[in-house]
């Protein structure tokens, strides 16, 4: 392990609560040798983090770095070989870091849902990250590693079958049990702020290839747009429901596929949606499910009832207890026909809750795969699988999730 640097893994926003979660999986599983700091704004609520941790990062370093100070965020970037951060609304405090690291050659990890960011950061750092090898990968959490690593296991088995490119794609989220923080509810607000700050910027969230490489290159392929309905789904003939993270999952995964040039396939369709049962009372449930989102994001739209939803939600820094994130779980299921005719199921699943227990399984372990892995991919701002694909997955197998692909 390269020792040029002071750091091999810098946590940064280990005081929130998303990385207090993601410094203790680390203390667990970082291999002896890695030097791990820890890194935040505070340096008394980073020492109380550190106390709180298993044994084996009580004796981490501490570095006392504010987001928005451009200059200890380069000297972050620059201390250490690998940076995770939980930092968010990343379109808030994202940009310098990511920027940061991009110059110095730092492979950089988030768990950010925000489309707008991650275009900003593409259009800011990607070349740069090109020419200095930096790996600037996002969405390494529950957004969006059981999507974007879906896809590649269906991927590399058609290629390794011979049955040629992806078809239609679709992913069926099908158990889901878990709850959310204020800092998720503190993301989707700085979004919703950011629309209404520049309109504009609507062309960029509505847009299916936003994340492209080159949205002017992307081949015609209609029928891109989420679904935003229910309806029953002809393969499997489940009642299906909008998925809420789908807008942000699916741009991901285009993203992966036009980084590999379109390895995907020409023919390749991709679209999320909640799964439900066949019968009645499944369609009913769907209806339901599709009525309370539509719901909540009117109201979180509204400036005027978005502050009503703020005095009932949870704030930054909160999130689901421990025995809640002890029993959350989810499952999602990927289904494709390749070109060749032969149909495809990938499985995505995992124990503990899906934004914070499993995400802290997720990110950690993609921060340990860019710091101890050797990888082959190239630099620049990158998706998981791309960045690291079969390295991660066979990182998440050992760490106790299903990943799995076979015959449908």
């Amino acid at each position: 392990m390269s020792t040029d640097r002071e750091h091999d893994l810098v946590v940064f926003g280990a005081t929130g609560f998303a990385g207090r979660l993601l410094a203790a999986y680390l203390a667990r599983q970082a291999p002896a040798g890695m030097r791990v700091a820890l890194a935040g704004r505070s340096r008394e609520r980073l020492e109380k983090v550190r106390s709180d941790l298993p044994a084996g990062g009580r004796d981490w370093p501490l570095v006392v770095c504010d987001a928005t100070d451009p200059a200890q965020v380069t000297d972050l970037a620059g201390s250490t070989r690998v940076v995770v951060t939980t930092v968010g609304p990343y379109a808030r405090y994202g940009l310098p870091l990511v920027r940061a690291c991009a110059e110095a050659g730092t492979h950089y990890a988030d768990l950010t849902g925000e489309v707008l960011f991650v275009r900003d950061a593409v259009d800011a750092a990607h070349e740069t990250a090109e020419r200095t090898g930096a790996r600037i990968v996002t969405a390494c959490g529950f957004d969006s590693i059981p999507s974007d690593l879906g896809v590649h296991l269906l991927h590399r088995e058609a290629d390794r079958l011979g049955l040629g490119g992806l078809g239609d794609t679709t992913l069926l989220v099908t158990q889901f049990s878990g709850g959310f923080s204020g800092g998720t509810i503190d993301t989707m607000r700085s979004q919703l702020e950011a629309l209404e700050a520049d309109p504009s910027r609507r062309r960029v969230v509505f847009d299916p290839f936003a994340l492209s490489t080159d949205r002017a290159a992307e081949p015609d392929r209609s029928g891109q747009r989420d679904a935003m309905y229910v309806y029953r789904d002809a393969t499997t003939g489940r009642w299906t429901a909008p998925w809420v993270m789908a807008s942000y999952n699916s741009r991901i995964v285009r993203r992966s596929d036009s980084l590999l040039d379109h390895a995907y396939g020409p023919a390749f369709r991709y679209r999320e949606a909640v799964g439900f049962g066949r019968g009645t009372e499944a369609r009913l449930q769907a209806y339901g499910l599709a009525a309370g989102l539509g719901t909540a994001l009117a109201a979180m739209s509204n400036r005027y009832t978005r502050s009503v939803a703020d005095r009932l939600l949870p704030s930054p820094g909160d999130g689901p207890g421990e025995k809640a994130r002890a029993e959350g779980h989810f499952r999602v299921e990927l289904r494709t026909t390749t070109e060749s005719g032969r149909r495809l199921l990938a499985v995505v699943a995992a124990k503990g809750d899906p934004g914070y227990a499993a995400t802290a399984v997720m990110l950690g372990e993609s921060a340990l795969c860019l710091t101890a892995d050797p990888l082959e991919s190239g630099g620049g701002v990158l998706t998981p699988a791309v960045a690291m694909g079969d390295a991660l997955v066979e990182r998440l197998r050992i760490a106790g999730m299903t990943l799995t692909v076979g015959k449908d």
